[in-house]
């Protein structure tokens, strides 16, 4: 504002007002007196007394510039009341972290320099300024709760990456990672921290003390007697392990928990901060009074009735005080201790934001009367300090504070301008604005209210044998069941507010989704979903860069307040154009995968690389899509992929090589506490700015124009006349209807994407805390039950007990509280529902996908992962408080994506390595329970069969493991003695599965499920290996090498187990070797499983002999089966001995399921068969060299008789020696015996052991008796356990027909000549001979 020559001229947004120098006696617009009054009264002067109107001097706008100086010219301190420099405090202001020369390790500091993120083992790093003496403060805002030590150190301190702050003489530090106090030495101290507390550091160098406060609340002293006196000052400082985060606030900002007598070190803006508030007294004036011309008065009204209407006189007022206003808005401090509180002012009278449209008015007068510059930094200082007041404000029963800001924020954002503004700039530019929806789960219930909210605790006490809670306990007390309903009624409690939260979270992300605001300038919605899918790609190519990631209880939030978004935002479309899809039908269509409008930046594709897919699909795009693709574009992509490769290459190298080497790649979204962008990178070694990441490389050439994300407008996504949009290239299989807005269909893909990037594993970190609960209740309940049974007079024992119960109950009481913030933040009915729906999106999506036929291969990968992660997330996290059984259409999406997983696991236009092995894995899983395995039984007969048949393929040139586990889950339930859900050795112990992946836990988990054998799918399988011949032999060839291999590794590891137990030293075997040691054990009986269930259910593929392999066939299996008997029953022998160490990791490896398994097979063969079935089975079991008798005597448990005994003798004819030597039995040592395990063998299944050994041994005393002794000339050379047999052509060699036949299987070359084998031809020794 400018005064030339008695004129006013307002220069600020070019325009100018005539003031009353024109017209001297009127004003043009009221009166002079009723200008004057209304001056008057909105400038009222603090110094001089109220007059009587008629005594004071007129007052016109020529006057009032002058005036509003002199006034804020009275809010100013005189000079002599101004404070001197204050005592005590050296250094710079303002007070910001040292990141010259005052930092240990590797840091990264943000643009404020007040952020910081620790980036090694243990970085510390300090302030500019310190104290000497005084009482001072400042604050450090937690971002995340783990291992930091922040306080107090001198600048004789030295750390490094193993000592911080607290660990030298001179330092002093608070943790409450660890709720300890450092100084050189440790003791417990203080209370633990969650994210989003405030820490507050107090140092009073008067009385020589440093004490802690956490958010608002002291600690208590610390530290007293600190070392103070000449050449000692204090700088704050924090040393901080890698990923943790923090930010500091020094004074830039007001204290959020200011204590009395303590300054902050940074000197607030006191000067500014009178003016601030003089000047917002004149606005509120301004807002209170109404002019009325007619009348010749003054009025007073309501403020928030206010509305700019355009009169002159108000107006030009208004620019007098923006004058002066609008810069000082630009400041943090301002922004925050006056603006915000204002306008939070304005919306305390509760109702809806609607009902206060002053902020609009207000907002509105912003853009008028202020610079694009000014208002634009105040809206992003708003916006920030918004934000920060809303992720550490403390949580409170009503969660009033969340509330709060969460009102002013969805009122600003209602304002079109501005929110278009900060989505441009701010909102996912400068803040992580994602923090908005994120709800924060409370470490400490007691803090948070909720003792008072859910002033009853329960957790389940009923467990059946194996420690799983019954849903519906028969015999709950009425106590109990007065407890859970006061408990349940609480959880609503909590549930209907934290439904507030959400619903403000919601709306906001419809005003982001506004495409109806287009009066200035593109529609908010396509600002939202370019900056969504930057937001994205940040996080999905920075998935090795952690600090540059969201947080991922963020994401969760996140997610679900998108879908409530884009559900309501669907349907209200749908409204409109009746035609279109519910978003109940949602899916995305396939097009957008090929036709380039979507940037999936270098996520793999089913297919493989894009570039890869584009060249060799390239006519089916064409003529499937009516999609072309430019050849030179082919070969651009082909040289970006080259750069690729080798920017990948650079990425694995260690993060310290590249720092010394060049400057770091900037991620541009750093985890800041700040949410400020982080783009100082800090070493001892080295300190280097960040540069920005290298541009994205240009999207795909299509059939129409094709942008890269930030340059697309709404008719690139929407699409208009003779134009799809992002539907472009619509295949023939798919249906031509409307299905929705185009842009909220990139949404959804980006929802799926969001889940697959790290919502999925936060979904199952939280379920920490129901275990949690479970296993406390498990102890408490063990606990009553050993206090009940405590004899009275040990009383010790009994005090014991008590103080057990108590500690035990206490935790219950904590966890069950904090466990139904959890269900109702993470685990309830709605979320259940928003993930259920993420399914049903992924399957439509594939199924339409899969009809495009090649084109299947461009959809990106992570639609089958989030397939399967969200079925396992609704199976394993959401229950028992929720069951899929209750959601809509339960039975129908199982099928559906039973259908997908068996179609898909061997689905050739899937190449990806680690999709293969999940949907393989998935397929695993969803076998082992009743309700998912009658879904696959409910998939089309022909999908079934075709199924089985890739299950069936040989086990050779693929991961069989999973295959081979899907087989015997199919069987479980139908094998000898296989209708067990946990090993009889291992009921008492737990299975330790909590740390694994998701489908890998899946796995662990359904190890332990019920039998529930496919009675279906058996039979298909049998029909396969029964009509395919050449597809059994191999098949089971397969088999018998993976189980040969398997439990050969298994023997050779135990040897070396064996080996190490017996050296005299002390010894640590490997847990990675005991690991692989009990897979290979577990493989093996998994192999002889499916063994066993070939054997029952196609029995003539070994006992037919018109059948090619079936003799070869039988005579592998019965070697491998007295292997692994000889093995397993010798007495004293290596199994017993590492059986007996009772390793940890080795729990698996026992007799029973082993032998179990082999006696299966052999009962099957030798008892269940007709006769001359049964009779080869013998004959090729007692022609083996490694059979021996009382191997199956053992089974018994029947002493092994001793070598010259009639049991132990070999066939004649056989000069090999047995593989393990026989041991005589050791009367003390108790056998293994199928009797032992009554409730696992069945009295029938006995009873034909006992007739298999009957009729074996009366066989071998009939074949020794018969069998002539055979010289050994006559012994195949190979083996030299059978006669020659057989003769090759056209070499004229010979061996048994075991050997040739077996060697065929593999290989075509003689044994001894390397002539290619044409034919094998029988051989019988000349009788001259």
């Amino acid at each position: 504002m400018s005064t030339k020559g008695g004129v006013t001229a307002l220069t600020r947004r070019n325009y100018r007002l005539a003031s009353d120098t024109d017209k001297p006696r009127s004003t043009g617009i009221v009166s002079e007196k009723l200008l004057s009054d209304y001056l008057h009264h909105v400038f009222p002067s603090s110094k001089q007394p109220p007059t009587v109107a008629s005594l004071r001097k007129p007052l016109g706008f020529q006057d009032l510039g002058s005036h509003l100086d002199r006034l804020l010219a009275e809010a100013e301190p005189c000079e002599e009341s101004r404070d001197p420099s204050v005592e005590g405090r050296l250094g710079p202001q303002p007070v910001v972290l040292d990141h010259t020369s005052g930092f240990e390790g590797l840091l990264f500091v943000d643009d404020d320099l007040l952020g910081v993120i620790g980036h090694s083992n243990f970085s510390s790093i300090r302030a500019t300024t310190c104290v000497y003496q005084g009482k001072w403060a400042y604050e450090v805002l937690i971002s995340s709760q783990g291992l930091m030590q922040i306080g107090w150190c001198t600048l004789s301190c030295r750390f490094n990456q193993e000592e911080g702050v607290g660990d030298t003489p001179d330092s002093y530090a608070y943790d409450g990672n660890r709720v300890r106090k450092w100084n050189v030495t440790t003791t417990n101290y203080g209370k633990s921290w969650a994210a989003g507390d405030i820490v507050s550091c107090l140092v009073d160098l008067d009385e020589g003390t440093i004490t802690f406060c956490l958010n608002g609340q002291s600690l208590g002293t610390a530290f007293s007697g600190i070392k103070t006196g000449p050449g000692v000052a204090y700088f704050p400082a924090i040393s901080l392990s890698f990923k943790e985060s923090v930010a500091f606030n020094f004074g830039s900002r007001p204290l959020r928990y200011p204590v009395e007598g303590y300054l902050p070190l940074q000197d607030p803006p006191t000067t500014d901060l009178l003016k601030a508030h003089r000047l917002l007294g004149f606005i509120k004036n301004v807002l209170s009074t109404c002019l009325d011309p007619q009348e010749e008065k003054l009025q007073e009204k309501e403020a928030a009735a206010w509305s700019l209407h355009g009169e002159p006189t108000v107006l030009i007022t208004l620019a007098h005080i923006f004058n002066h206003f609008a810069p000082l808005m630009c400041k943090v401090y301002l922004v925050e201790d006056v603006l915000m509180n204002f306008l939070l002012g304005i919306l305390e009278g509760g109702g809806s934001v609607d009902e206060h449209p002053l902020i609009q008015q207000l907002l509105d007068l912003f853009w008028l009367l202020m610079e694009e510059h000014e208002v634009n930094e105040c809206l992003k200082q708003l916006m920030m300090s918004l934000l920060r007041a809303y992720r550490f404000s403390p949580i409170i029963p009503d969660l009033g504070f969340q509330i709060h800001y969460l009102r002013l924020t969805t009122a600003i954002l209602r304002h079109e301008k501005s929110r278009k503004y900060l989505l441009n700039n701010v909102l996912f530019d400068v803040l992580r604005s994602v923090v908005f929806f994120y709800i924060k789960t409370p470490l400490r219930v007691k803090e948070a209210g909720l003792e008072e909210l859910i002033p009853t605790t329960w957790w389940p006490t009923h467990f059946d044998k194996e420690g799983k809670d019954e849903r519906e306990p028969k015999d709950e007390s009425s106590d109990e069941r007065l407890r859970r309903r006061a408990y349940e009624r609480g959880c609503q409690r909590l549930k209907k507010r934290i439904e507030v939260v959400e619903d403000l979270q919601v709306q906001i992300l419809k005003l982001l989704l506004n495409n109806k605001d287009k009066t200035t300038g593109e529609a908010s919605r396509y600002i939202f979903l370019n900056k969504f899918r930057k937001f994205l790609q940040e996080n999905a190519s920075n998935r090795g860069h952690p600090t540059a990631l969201c947080p991922p209880e963020y994401m969760v939030c996140f997610l679900h307040r998108l879908v409530a978004a884009v559900r309501s935002c669907w349907d209200e479309g749908g409204r409109k154009n009746l035609s279109s899809l519910s978003s109940e039908d949602a899916y995305v269509p396939p097009q957008l995968f090929y036709n380039g409008k979507v940037d999936y930046f270098d996520l793999q594709r089913l297919g493989g690389l894009l570039s890869h897919l584009k060249k060799t699909l390239k006519d089916d795009l064409a003529c499937k899509a009516n999609v072309l693709i430019d050849p030179a574009e082919i070969q651009t992509a082909s040289m970006d992929d080259l750069d690729e490769d080798e920017e990948s290459g650079a990425a694995q190298r260690p993060f310290g090589a590249a720092a010394m080497g060049g400057a770091l790649a900037r991620p541009s979204w750093l985890s800041s506490p700040t949410l400020g962008r982080a783009n100082r990178f800090l070493s001892t070694a080295a300190v280097s700015l960040m540069t920005p990441r290298r541009p994205l490389a240009q999207p795909e050439k299509v059939k129409v124009r094709s942008l890269a994300v930030e340059q697309r407008t709404e008719e690139d996504i929407e699409g208009s006349h003779g134009n799809d949009g992002l539907l472009l290239g619509r295949p023939q299989e798919e249906p031509d209807q409307p299905i929705t807005d185009k842009s909220l269909l990139e949404i959804i893909d980006g929802i799926v994407m969001m889940y697959n990037l790290s919502v999925h594993q936060q979904l199952g970190k939280m379920v920490v805390v129901a275990d949690e609960v479970h296993e406390y209740a498990v102890a408490l309940k063990d606990t009553e039950e050993k206090i009940a049974r405590c004899p009275a007079r040990r009383a010790d024992i009994l005090e014991e007990l008590q103080k057990s119960q108590k500690v035990f109950a206490e935790k219950l009481n904590h966890l069950s509280r904090r466990l139904a913030w959890i269900n109702a933040t993470i685990y309830s009915k709605e979320k259940m529902l928003d993930v259920y729906w993420l399914l049903c999106v992924c399957i439509r999506t594939i199924e339409h996908a899969d009809n495009t036929g090649s084109l299947f291969a461009f959809a990106p990968e992570f639609y089958l992962n989030v397939a399967m992660n969200a079925y396992s997330a609704l199976k394993n996290y959401f229950s028992p408080a929720n069951s899929m059984e209750e959601l809509p259409g339960y039975e129908e999406t199982l099928t559906q994506l039973a259908a997908i997983l068996a179609k898909h696991f061997a689905d050739p236009r899937i190449v990806g390595t680690d999709i293969k092995d999940s949907l393989m894995q998935a397929l695993a899983s969803y076998v082992c329970y009743p309700q998912s395995l009658r879904a696959v039984e409910r998939i089309p007969e022909e999908q079934r069969v075709a199924m089985m048949r890739n299950l069936l393929a040989p086990y050779e040139q693929r991961p069989w493991a999973q295959t081979n586990w899907i087989l015997v889950r199919l069987w479980r339930g139908c094998g000898f003695g296989y209708r067990y859900t946990r090993l009889p050795h291992l009921l008492k112990t737990k299975p330790e599965d909590a740390n694994l992946p998701s489908l890998q836990r899946d796995l662990s988990v359904a190890s332990f499920q019920k039998p529930c054998p496919s009675l279906l799918l058996q039979k298909h399988m049998a029909e396969l290996l029964s009509l395919d011949k050449d597809m059994a032999a191999s098949f089971l060839n397969s088999v018998l090498n993976q189980l040969n291999w398997a439990f050969s590794e298994f023997i050779g590891m135990i040897q070396e187990i064996q080996q190490a137990a017996e050296r005299p030293e002390r010894n640590f075997v490997d847990t990675r070797q005991l690991k692989v040691c009990a897979t290979c054990f577990d493989l093996s009986v998994s192999l002889l499983r499916v063994l066993e269930m070939t054997v029952t259910l196609v029995p003539e593929i070994f006992l037919d002999w018109s059948r090619p392999s079936a003799e070869l066939l039988l005579r592998r299996l019965a070697q491998l089966l007295n292997q692994v008997l000889n093995r397993v029953t010798a007495e004293k022998n290596l199994f017993d001995r590492v059986v007996n160490l009772r390793l940890p990791g080795l729990e698996s490896v026992d007799h029973y399921p082993i032998l179990v398994a082999v006696t299966g097979i052999l009962v099957r063969i030798l008892v269940d068969g007709d006769k001359q079935g049964t009779s080869r089975a013998a004959a090729v079991l007692l022609s083996d060299p490694c059979f021996q008798l009382h191997s199956i005597q053992h089974l018994l448990g029947e002493p092994g008789a001793s070598s010259g005994s009639p049991a132990a003798v070999r066939p004649a004819g056989s000069s090999a020696a047995p593989l393990v030597p026989s041991a005589a039995g050791n009367p003390e040592r108790k056998h293994f015996s199928l009797h032992a395990y009554t409730d696992y063998i069945s009295q029938e299944e006995k009873q034909k052991v006992e007739k298999m050994l009957d009729f074996l041994t009366e066989e071998s005393k009939q074949a020794a008796a018969a069998t002539a002794p055979t010289s050994e000339e006559d012994l195949c050379p190979i083996c030299y356990a059978h006669s020659i047999s057989a003769v090759f052509r056209p070499c004229s060699h010979k061996s048994c027909k075991a050997c040739i036949n077996q060697h065929l299987m593999n290989n075509k070359d003689c044994f001894f000549c390397k002539a290619t084998i044409t034919g094998v031809e029988d051989y019988s020794k000349p009788c001259s001979s």
